[in-house]
């Protein structure tokens, strides 16, 4: 059988927040959502993408691998849960090791949480709320044959942080075909468009 799991599309993002709405129904985290709407560039930019859990597979999820009293577990299907409540100490190693900074600490419960791919659902082939929620399918459950049949662009899930790179269960969709998602490369043309704007302004501010 097919492995399913969510693809973002950040190009079909429109920032409605359904998906952390529906996420604050899942019985696992009643009322608040694992999921994040985030600003690429709030200064300069509308854009939108909403954050999840990404379930790194390979290394193995970093923040389970930190963890030292393993609060993380794995299911055999390779889903991240969120950390167990009875043995969470609340010492913020898996916050600080998650390269997408996903798992966020409840101060108050001593609890770390994150998006467990709604796990109540999807073991029973369910979809998680949020892809079940989105209006324009940025997020969208599935397999990747089913993916590729079915939608645009390209699926990847692998992510270079520098030279770390990190391959995840969930997939970003990109309008084109590359062999990864590379931040660094990303960051570095992002500040020298903004080098470049910056610069323009203050010529003019000059004039």
């Amino acid at each position: 059988m097919a492995v399913k799991t969510l693809f973002i599309d950040p190009s079909r993002c429109i920032g409605c927040r359904a998906c952390e709405a529906a996420c604050r129904e899942c019985d696992s985290h009643k009322g608040e959502s694992m999921v994040m709407v985030d600003f690429i560039d709030r200064g300069y930019s509308v854009a939108t993408q909403p954050t999840v859990c990404m379930h790194c597979e390979e290394p193995t999820a970093p923040c389970a691998q930190v963890c030292p009293v393993m609060a993380i577990q794995i299911t055999p299907d390779g889903v991240v849960q969120s950390a167990d409540a009875s043995r969470c100490i609340a010492c913020r190693n898996c916050v600080y090791a998650c390269p997408f900074g996903v798992p966020k600490l409840d101060v108050g419960a001593r609890l770390m949480k994150k998006c467990n791919l709604c796990y109540d659902r999807t073991s029973q082939d369910l979809k998680p709320w949020c892809a079940q929620a989105c209006p324009t399918q940025a997020i969208w459950y599935g397999s990747y044959e089913e993916f590729v049949h079915e939608r645009r662009g390209v699926p990847i899930n692998l992510t270079a942080f520098g030279d770390q790179e990190i391959r995840t269960r969930v997939y970003h969709v990109l309008p084109e075909s590359v062999p990864k998602l590379d931040v660094s490369a990303l960051l570095a043309e992002a500040q020298a468009e903004l080098d470049q704007v910056t610069g323009v302004r203050q010529e003019a501010w000059v004039l």
